[in-house]
């Protein structure tokens, strides 16, 4: 292994900030992601964090602030575990890319996403112990990564709905697959928001801010939005993006590669999927003739809601076909589907693409 104790074979997106992604294959080799495996999304340099005084600090409109070290929590709250996926908003953008030009932003394939196994404390347990003021709607998180923007430094933040907070499926971590949280994914402690967008687990979590308005760090106010497609995000209205927060419903194809050659009939076809809101996997279909006729495909589903669906399928595209063009779609329990084409999903950011995910592959004569 190297890079930060990551596998050789992972794609590099940058070195500072680091910015990693796990090749397709890859995803589907384990249902729960090896930390060597797994995405890693940053917008600054990676904060060195001495354990022995790291404090979180929760206040805003809550009835006792507390200022509590990683020990004081490990005692004072019971310990939670939890699978779930984080999945990076911009997961899928290069497809919008070839549709039209996003500039400044990472070209991220289908491997901006990975399923683990997370241990900390309830952040439910925490704002209860705090007392949440009526008049409370939101929680922001704040990092202790400082990001350079054009003509400031902020530190990285976001923030998610009260009813949300409470809801038990969002986590305080300090642990990732059983051991402790690396550095590269928070380490002393970072928010899993299950089925939210990625941006929302904040890393290197030092602050939580019990809010009536939702947070006004720009990672939130200005950065993470889902802007109209003809707006300029650089000087649009920030009340013209709608804030992203719940995951849409989405799949991609792990195996096989775009430009494999395959052999034989049928041809198995495997991938992930994944959604938001506590909803699950429906159903997940493929297609092997552009979207003529699908097949459904046979779900690994989860334990915990926020986990990622593992899919396979066998399709059989003829043995006369050599160039077949496969294309997968999901949907999900709320009846939630997936826009036909890329052009769909095109955003001026490059977020949340949850368009059929198409793989076209060649075949070796029989």
């Amino acid at each position: 292994m190297e890079l930060s104790g990551k596998s050789p074979t992972i794609r590099t997106h940058g070195e500072d900030p680091l910015n990693l992604e796990t090749p397709p294959h890859s995803l589907r080799e384990s249902f729960i992601t090896p930390v060597e495996r797994f995405f890693v999304r940053s917008h600054g340099t990676m904060p060195k964090v001495d354990p022995g005084g790291y404090t979180l600090t929760i206040s805003g409109l809550v009835e006792s602030s507390l200022d509590l070290t990683l020990k004081e929590l490990k005692k004072r709250f019971p310990k939670k575990e939890m699978t779930a996926a984080l999945h990076c908003a911009g997961n899928r953008r290069a497809e919008l890319m070839q549709v039209r030009q996003i500039p400044g932003e990472t070209a991220w394939g289908v491997g901006a996403i990975g399923n683990a196994r997370w241990t900390g404390i309830s952040l439910r347990d925490v704002l209860l112990e705090a007392g949440v003021d009526g008049d409370a709607a939101h929680v922001a998180f704040t990092g202790l990564d400082e990001v350079p923007l054009e003509d400031s430094v902020t530190r990285f933040g976001g923030s998610i709905p009260l009813e949300k907070a409470l809801a038990g499926d969002v986590l305080l971590a300090y642990e990732m697959n059983g051991e402790t949280l690396p550095r590269a994914h928070g380490y002393p402690l970072r928010v899993v928001a299950a089925g939210y967008i990625g941006a929302r687990s904040v890393k290197w979590l030092s602050e939580i801010e019990v809010r009536g308005e939702p947070s006004e760090n720009y990672f939130h106010a200005r950065d993470y939005r889902l802007y109209p497609a003809d707006a300029d995000p650089g000087e649009a209205d920030p009340a013209e993006g709608e804030p992203l927060g719940d995951l849409y419903v989405n799949c991609a194809i792990c195996r096989p590669a775009e430009g494999e050659l395959v052999s034989g009939d049928p041809v198995k076809v495997a991938g992930y999927a994944t959604t938001g809101g506590g909803r699950g996997i429906e159903r997940v279909e493929v297609s092997a003739d552009g979207g003529e006729t699908w097949s459904a495909a046979d779900l690994t589903p989860g334990e915990d809601s926020g986990s990622w669906v593992f899919w396979e399928a066998r399709v059989e595209p003829g043995p006369e076909r050599r160039e077949v063009h496969l294309l997968a779609r999901a949907r999900d329990t709320s009846g939630g589907v997936q826009p036909a084409s890329p052009r769909q999903a095109w955003n001026p950011k490059g977020y949340v693409n949850n368009a059929y995910h198409r793989v076209n592959i060649r075949r070796t004569a029989a």
